[in-house]
C-alpha cells in the first residue's frame, strides 16, 4: 500500500520520545558539503527528506524532486536528499560525484547530506526514529523512499519508492503541511 502513514499513529512511547527531542529537529545530517546539517534549522519548514540514488531505476525521480522543490520552496517546502548505498550499491560515488551528477544531469539545487546508511543497524538515528515511529512497513524498502516531517518535527507521513514527486496524494500531503507552515 502507498497510503501515508501519519505520526498520530505512533505508540506511546515513540511519542514520549518525540515531545521530549523535538521528534525530526532533534537529528542532524552532514551535508554533502562535509558541513553540520541539523534538521532544527529547518523548524517552521515542511521537509521531504528522501534516500537517494544515482544509479537506481528511480533515479529519474531527482527531476520531480527539484520541480517541487521550485514549485514549493517559497512557501516553506525544504527537499532533502540522502544519498545511500543500501540497496543494490546504486550510490557508489564519493560526495564530490554525488553531488556533480545530481547538479550537472539533474539541475538539483536543494540540499543534499553526505552518504548515509538508512537502513539495518548502522541506518542513520533519523532513519530509525522516522521507523520508529511509523511502524516497520514505513521502513526504507528501496531507493526514493519519501518521509514528510511537518513543521513542528512530526513525521506527518510517508511514500513508498514508486510514488513519484508529481503524484496528487504526495502533493496533497505537502500542501497541507505548508498550510500548517503558514498558519
Amino acid at each position: 500500500m502507498d497510503t501515508p502513514i501519519i505520526a498520530e499513529e505512533a505508540t506511546e512511547e515513540t511519542q514520549d520520545a518525540q515531545s521530549e527531542d523535538g521528534g525530526a529537529h532533534a537529528f542532524g545530517f552532514t551535508s554533502i558539503d562535509g558541513k553540520p546539517l541539523p534538521l532544527a534549522r529547518y523548524a517552521g519548514k515542511a521537509v521531504l527528506v528522501v534516500n537517494t540514488a544515482s544509479r537506481c531505476g528511480f533515479t529519474g525521480q531527482y527531476r520531480g524532486l527539484q520541480a517541487l522543490w521550485e514549485a514549493y520552496r517559497d512557501r516553506g517546502l525544504v527537499v532533502l536528499g540522502v544519498p545511500s548505498n543500501d540497496f543494490g550499491g546504486q550510490e557508489p560515488g564519493t560526495e564530490a560525484e554525488i553531488r556533480a551528477f545530481c547538479s550537472e544531469d539533474f539541475g538539483v539545487d536543494f540540499p543534499l547530506t553526505a552518504k548515509t546508511a538508512v537502513r539495518g543497524p548502522e541506518a542513520h538515528p533519523f532513519y530509525r526514529w522516522a521507523r520508529a515511529e511509523a511502524g516497520g512497513l514505513a521502513a526504507p524498502k528501496w531507493n526514493f523512499h519519501k518521509y514528510l516531517i511537518a513543521p513542528d518535527g512530526r513525521l506527518a507521513a510517508w511514500f513508498y519508492s514508486w510514488t513519484t514527486p508529481s503524484a496528487e496524494r504526495l502533493r496533497r500531503a505537502v500542501e497541507a503541511a505548508l498550510e500548517e507552515a503558514e498558519a
